[in-house]
């Protein structure tokens, strides 16, 4: 039996005149002879060439837009314009038929708010093949980077006792029955009687776990998903989504710094090295959108011209005191443009501003550096007091991409036992329910440092598209928790 080669081998290969076998989806059939077939392995369509005037009419009636076929016959180099092999089919046969009258999405173009009504089905498309194809290629980009330097990836728990982050926004994980949940002799839920005895929720962060293996490991990343319960209904927000987190011993705020911009300068450049046509694909999308926006809403870079523009251009690093002296400075801040005025130190920087630092002001990539301690978690490393800064500040760090504002944070972790635990009682988080976490600061402690990388948010960046929900196969937001 003729063995099955998936279409971007095939024309990766081009094996002319020799007998192949493929399957997949007709996206096009043309003069009842031309029909295009995509397998989804690549962007690029096979055109397979029916002997309409051998084959049952039964047969051509059912080759419509999104039926599943198998094709098989001999490659030949391509007489007509747009390809230069096809395959002329000797065998056609029909596996599923696509009924154009019911079948939701139709060969034309569609509104990516009609796609997301239709989720389960938008995999089917150019644009979301493409996304997806890329979001595969970012996460292995991800372990190669981390592979080629000796860390080891750790998967940490989903369920969890700790709240990394000191949010308080998440999920909670239980057995108790909703109607008559035991209660202690206070009235308060009585989780000793819960499958773990106490009370749990899905993760917010895998970092404090990282931190443990990295004080015997020496190097180690998590890449997994995560929740938050944040009733947001924004185009920035998913509750649940993946993080890239990896965690080193022996790092200070410097070597972080170096690590996070040597991996984002990895992974996108892998992108743009492996994706040509899928990147093609969502380029000439977003040029098509940018046509019906007014002259100053329109980007001024084209998709690759962005992802040039971070590879191409080492990191600006700097302090946020110096950023904030820039930012209130400004003509924007002055002119009383921005929606939220930079009135001084202290100030919590929002997308806009950091997007005037990257776009308008540095015109390349940002770190922001030394941020001040209140605004900032329990676990980031307490800076000496600098002559000039106006409060305490921390061994933070921010990277800052064009369009989308921070897409990196993290810091030199707090690895001095007495300082960590001050800072935590100033936050109101119990030593008991981190003593675990203490240890690594009482047992041979060390500098380090770490970062968290929202991967949608690459994903987002790297696609050019402008919803998160769109860069996630099956986006979970308040409201909506679908398949």
């Amino acid at each position: 039996m003729t063995k099955r080669l998936k279409i971007a081998e095939i024309l990766r290969t081009e094996p002319l005149n020799t007998t192949i076998q493929v399957k997949g989806w007709v996206k096009a059939f043309r003069n009842n002879q031309f029909l295009a077939l995509n397998d989804g392995s690549t962007a690029s369509n096979l055109q397979v060439v029916v002997d309409f005037e051998n084959t049952d009419t039964a047969i051509l009636d059912r080759l419509k837009f999104g039926a599943a076929i198998r094709a098989q016959g001999t490659l030949i180099e391509s007489q007509g314009k747009g390809q230069k092999v096809e395959l002329k089919a000797t065998e056609i046969e029909i596996y599923g038929d696509c009924n154009p009258e019911e079948f939701p999405l139709q060969p034309k173009k569609q509104t990516l708010e009609f796609l997301r009504e239709h989720a389960h089905l938008r995999f089917r498309t150019n644009t979301f093949a493409a996304v997806f194809r890329i979001r595969h290629k970012l996460a292995f980009a991800i372990h190669k980077f981390f592979e080629d330097r000796g860390f080891v990836y750790l998967h940490t728990p989903v369920i969890t006792a700790s709240d990394a982050e000191g949010a308080g926004e998440m999920f909670r994980v239980t057995t108790l029955p909703f109607d008559g949940t035991p209660r202690t002799e206070s009235g308060e839920v009585d989780f000793s009687q819960d499958f773990f005895k106490r009370s749990t929720n899905l993760t917010v962060s895998g970092q404090l776990e990282a931190e443990l293996g990295a004080m015997a490991l020496g190097e180690v990343y998590t890449f997994g998903p995560t929740f938050r319960a944040e009733n947001s209904n924004t185009t920035r927000h998913l509750a649940e989504f993946w993080m890239i987190e990896p965690e080193v011993a022996f790092n200070d705020l410097q070597d972080n710094m170096d690590l996070a911009e040597g991996m984002l300068s990895f992974v996108i450049g892998y992108v743009l090295e492996h994706c040509a046509d899928d990147l093609k694909i969502l380029e000439e999308r977003l040029i098509e959108e940018e046509k019906s926006k007014p002259q100053d809403q329109r980007s001024e870079m084209t998709l690759t011209e962005k992802l040039r523009f971070v590879i191409d251009n080492k990191f600006e690093r700097l302090t946020y005191t110096e950023a904030i002296d820039i930012l209130k400075n400004s003509t924007p801040n002055k002119k009383g443009k921005f929606q939220y005025p930079v009135e001084g130190w202290g100030t919590d920087l929002q997308s806009e501003h950091e997007r005037y630092l990257v776009e308008k002001h540095f015109k390349k990539p940002v770190i922001l550096t030394n941020y001040p301690a209140e605004i900032k978690a329990f676990y980031m490393r307490q800076d000496d007091p600098k002559e000039g800064v106006p409060g305490p500040t921390v061994a933070a760090m921010d990277i800052l991409f064009p369009g989308i504002g921070e897409i990196v944070g993290g810091s030199q972790r707090e690895e001095r036992y007495d300082l960590l635990v001050r800072r935590m009682h100033e936050m109101h988080i119990p030593e008991e329910e981190l003593s675990w976490y203490l240890d690594t600061r009482r047992f041979g402690s060390c500098p380090h440092a770490g970062y968290g990388l929202g991967f949608e948010r690459l994903v987002l960046f790297v696609t050019g598209m402008t919803n998160i929900r769109d860069v996630i196969a099956f986006p979970r937001y308040p409201g909506s928790a679908e398949f």
